[in-house]
């Protein structure tokens, strides 16, 4: 089971309990849930590494280290070395409460050894971590801190329980420390959290398991979000017509490429054609002209000099895609305040955003047509907030970018999140080799051909970010990560808009 393979919903840790507690009293004990869990658990370990026989668990109070106590009575029912370590001080017996504890007695009956954790050497093969679940809150202590640091010193293979301990489910901020995983196991619902942020790096392969929870309890909890997936690219963009023409493909204007910054309006123009715009036309620089048609003939190529020269290619436009390389002098400025004063869809990126931070008056424009998509600097400054406070909740930032300048708001980084007033949406795809220049202007050209195709500006927004994203992770299965650029998305993209 991969990324691809989740379920698209998305909760908060409140929302798992509540379908936790719907669940219990649908019908289904506690205690059978958590048995459901540590079996899932266990299977998946199993399958991902068939040949260890020797297990560490190490386990809190909660129920977390409940499902922890289930995996230990599995692994030596089938012959396995367990080492239970237990963690939280003397009283951990006598503080157990709940199915936490009948998972404790029923490890009782089964004569599975114990110790109380006192930074003892791992004799395990493989870590399971059972630490803390989705309940912490604040940053992690003693004596959980200095076992999370020995975890993730062992140089072992380690599977998480629900949720990495010390990952925040809600936000995916590290609270301080965190269990470095190489599969999560997560139940019930997905949390948000280990999706976004720094979500990603800690949860390793995640997994997913409903423990045969019926679809009643479902549709009694609300979301937290979307999770965007393969399935969302057949519904949202399907074969064309036989007797499709270019004019029903819709025509992007891509504006932007100031002196020295041509190469950006230039692929952001060829992601728009690759990704099934019916035509592109580039404004830009006049000393541009021959490098972009050299490189993109079949685009249209007109050199501005102002504004006021925008006007007749603007009207013949369905969507303008500005700011890649657009720059942030008058050239820029006046050809931002041109497109803002059509009525047309827009997508907003790089310098057009940092136009809009310059020139507060400019988000007053055009709220309601627009696509902004900042990365997580961008979006800091448009907030007027610091990078690391805006990271801190990213949820909670992209639906603040939303009410202050409407329209859709992409908040790109790990877990890219969209919020266009009403439902909000993460995108799973995508992988570190996108740290490289050019990747955003690649988007926003995939945003605008989508725009151009007839999506809302909401599904072309949610359904670019998946489709960017899945073409890097095909580039990077191809030749790894490192040195990934971003005109090396352009010929996956083709592949994936077409369902290849």
């Amino acid at each position: 089971m991969s990324h691809s393979d989740l379920p698209a919903s998305l909760y908060t840790a409140k929302q798992t309990r509540a379908l936790d507690q719907t669940a219990i009293a649908s019908g289904v004990p506690g205690f059978k849930l958590m048995q459901r869990a540590g079996h899932a658990a266990f299977d998946r370990l199993r399958q991902r590494w068939p040949d260890v026989r020797k297990l560490t668990l190490l386990c809190g109070g909660g129920n977390n280290g409940g499902d922890g106590f289930v995996v230990a009575v599995l692994a030596q029912r089938l012959g396995m070395q367990v080492q239970l370590l237990c963690v939280g001080g003397d009283d951990f017996a006598a503080r157990l409460s709940g199915e936490a504890l009948q998972a404790w007695e029923w490890l009782q009956t089964e004569s599975v050894a114990w110790q109380l954790y006192n930074e003892q050497p791992f004799t395990g093969e493989l870590i399971i971590d059972g630490l803390l679940g989705t309940g912490i809150s604040g940053e992690v202590r003693d004596p959980f801190r200095t076992a999370i640091k020995q975890i993730n010193r062992a140089g072992l293979p380690v599977v998480a329980l629900d949720i990495p301990s010390g990952l925040c489910s809600d936000t995916g901020a590290v609270l301080g420390v965190a269990v470095r995983a190489d599969m999560t196991v997560t139940f019930i619902g997905v949390k948000r959290g280990l999706l976004t942020h720094e979500g990603p790096a800690f949860t390793g392969e995640l997994l997913f398991d409903g423990l045969r929870v019926s679809d009643d309890v479902y549709e009694s909890v609300d979301v937290a979000g979307f999770i965007t997936g393969a399935d969302d690219l057949s519904h949202l963009l399907p074969p064309r017509n036989t007797t499709t023409h270019k004019g029903d493909c819709g025509h992007v204007l891509v504006i932007g490429g100031d002196t020295g910054m041509g190469g950006a309006a230039i692929m952001a123009a060829q992601a728009a054609g690759r990704c099934g715009a019916g035509l592109v036309t580039v404004a830009t620089r006049a000393e541009h002209l021959s490098a972009l048609l050299s490189r993109y003939p079949e685009a249209m190529a007109v050199g501005v000099r102002s504004g006021s020269e925008l006007e007749p290619f603007i009207e013949r436009a369905d969507v303008l895609v500005v700011g890649p390389g657009l720059g942030k002098n008058a050239w820029g400025e006046q050809l931002l305040m041109q497109a803002l004063g059509a009525d047309k869809p827009l997508v907003l990126d790089a310098d057009a955003l940092n136009l809009l931070t310059l020139r507060r008056e400019f988000g007053q424009r055009n709220g309601e047509r627009w696509v902004i998509t900042p990365h997580p600097g961008e979006a800091a400054r448009l907030l007027g907030c610091s990078v690391a406070g805006l990271q801190a909740d990213r949820f909670a930032a992209v639906v603040e970018l939303q009410a202050a300048f409407g329209g859709v708001a992409l908040l790109k980084g790990p877990g890219s999140l969209s919020f266009d007033g009403d439902a909000l949406h993460l995108n799973p795809t995508g992988n570190p080799g996108m740290a490289s220049g050019g990747m955003g202007d690649v988007l926003s050209g995939v945003i605008g051909a989508l725009i151009a195709q007839g999506l809302s500006a909401a599904d072309a927004t949610r359904l670019g970010a998946w489709l960017h994203g899945a073409a890097a992770d095909r580039s990077a299965a191809l030749y790894g990560p490192r040195g990934m650029q971003a005109t090396d998305l352009l010929a996956q993209l083709r592949l994936l808009v077409n369902g290849l």
